[in-house]
């Protein structure tokens, strides 16, 4: 099956090219090993952070690649039709956004560069909570101003890649419920250095999922964070994780475009080399159609992304192409999964193929980072102008 790159410039083909030879390197046998043994892929995120990949939307004057959301999500989307999984590190590239949007002069010098060198890992985002879940203006974990300091309590759950991470971009409540304005008002951002934080007023506990993502649940227990960790303004927080979840929504898409890519690819090399009843099972057409409207769904899904990102990265505010790019994405990819373990029958189970793996994966994008009913939620109500829900 042929790669079309409509739409891409010779600089964002050349990147796809280099992302897609590194991905070369680790291949079907790495990422199962990885799996079988629930193992963090570090020798595969250590050479995309060499390769500069995971700076890609750091500025330059950062040292970073300075590049936009398109070309973020166009390295996503390479790692997972690869096979590999874009999860193990794609949060570095959003949760960094709110520093560089929202954070001090100090803290961008002192953060961003050593992040952008791969000396220092921003990949944990604490926001969910046991009682909140898509309901963030209702979180818990509280951050009380002590002189220079905050103390931190409270718990988070489904947090991934702690223990992988330097340190953690944390939305905490500073003013009481009771005396907040607007439900998005109180809440603010700090900056946790997890190396200091872990075994002191932080309790890290591994939760056990479908899928190799590092996940925990975290407690908090009078962690002490300095005051100068704040992200811009006390109380504003609510809003500056906003700015980063546009970003996220897009790519979060473009690795569900990736792994709606990888099934197609692998359902149509699969269809065309299995014989029974002396024919190729390609040639019959309840194995065509399925696959068939699983590449129209991808395709579709990829030209809502890509408005997304384009409108991202003029300066616009895409809240309502974000959301339906990462809907459509999540979509298209779950019925692309399906279509290539009805293609493969019996084998699709066994991991030898792989498949089973990315199956499920790409599973959990139809729930997070935000539910797809959520995303209805949104379009009805701030694009079609209906009752909020």
């Amino acid at each position: 099956m042929q790669y079309t790159e409509y739409g891409l410039n010779d600089d964002r083909k050349a990147l796809c090219r280099g992302v897609r030879e590194l991905c070369a390197r680790y291949g079907e046998s790495y990422w199962q090993e990885v799996d079988r043994v629930q193992a963090y892929p570090e020798a595969f995120v250590r050479a995309l952070t060499e390769g500069g990949y995971l700076a890609a939307m750091i500025p330059e004057s950062y040292g970073g690649l300075g590049l936009g959301v398109t070309e973020g999500g166009l390295i996503l989307e390479e790692i997972n039709r690869s096979g590999g999984t874009a999860a193990a590190c794609h949060a570095q590239m959003y949760t960094m956004g709110t520093v560089l949007r929202h954070g001090s002069p100090a803290q961008k010098e002192r953060y961003l560069p050593p992040i952008a060198k791969g000396q220092l890992r921003l990949q944990a985002f604490g926001v969910t909570e046991p009682d909140a879940g898509s309901d963030t203006t209702s979180i818990s974990t509280t951050a009380a101003r002590r002189g220079d300091r905050y103390l931190v309590n409270g718990r988070k759950v489904f947090i991934s890649r702690v223990k992988q991470s330097d340190l953690m971009l944390l939305l905490v409540r500073t003013t009481p419920k009771e005396q907040r304005g607007k439900r998005t008002e109180g809440l603010s951002v700090l900056l946790v250095d997890l190396r200091q934080a872990v075994g002191h007023g932080l309790e890290v506990r591994g939760i056990e999922t479908m899928m190799n993502h590092h996940t925990n649940e975290l407690t908090f227990e009078n962690l002490e964070v300095p005051a100068e960790n704040l992200v811009g303004e006390e109380g504003q927080g609510f809003r500056y994780i906003l700015s980063s979840m546009n970003a996220e929504r897009i790519l979060i898409a473009s690795e569900s475009i990736g792994d709606g890519r990888y099934f197609v690819e692998r359902s149509v090399a699969y269809a065309n080399q299995r014989v029974v009843f002396d024919k190729p099972i390609g040639q019959n057409q309840g194995v065509q159609y399925p696959i068939a409207r699983a590449y129209a769904a991808v395709e579709a899904a990829r030209l809502m992304r890509d408005r997304a990102a384009e409108m991202f990265d003029q300066g616009e505010n895409p809240g309502a192409e974000a959301n339906m790019a990462k809907l459509l994405g999540a979509d298209a990819a779950w019925q692309a999964a399906n279509a290539c373990m009805d293609t493969h029958g019996g084998y699709a189970y066994t991991r030898e193929y792989g498949i089973e793996r990315k199956f499920r994966e790409t599973r959990l994008y139809l729930t997070a980072p935000v539910t797809n009913n959520m995303v209805l939620n949104y379009v009805s109500q701030n694009v079609l102008g209906l009752p909020r829900s």
